[in-house]
């Protein structure tokens, strides 16, 4: 059982990516679905959440500018985020509460 996530890059202070995280059905079908993020010589702190229904939190420091959403059909999680700033700058994971799967991670580099 696999996530493959991807998106990942260098952007300039301001701009936007979008990640995406593709699993299998069994994965994916009920589950609540999150982004994690983590900075050199920082813990992984979640960034967004998103429930079966579709109903999303964010960490205080992206919302407003990131955004997660997900299409059950493609078994896709998504985090759109704009406005990026150079604190950004993590390696990000997608992960599976209920059964507790890590993607490996795509990083993301903010240039200022």
């Amino acid at each position: 059982v696999q996530l493959q996530a991807s998106g990942g890059g260098l952007v300039q202070a301001g701009g936007s990516l979008r990640l995406s995280c593709a699993g299998s059905g069994t994965i994916f079908s009920r589950n609540t679905l999150t982004w994690y993020r983590q900075a050199p010589g920082s813990q992984r702190d979640m960034v967004a959440i998103i429930t079966n229904d579709g109903t999303t939190n964010y960490a205080d420091s992206v919302r407003g500018r990131f955004t997660i959403s997900r299409d059950n059909a493609k078994n896709t999680v998504y985090l759109q985020m704009n406005s990026l700033k150079p604190e950004d700058t993590a390696v990000y994971y997608c992960h599976t509460l209920f059964t507790n799967n890590w993607g490996q991670g795509t990083q993301v580099t903010v240039s200022s």
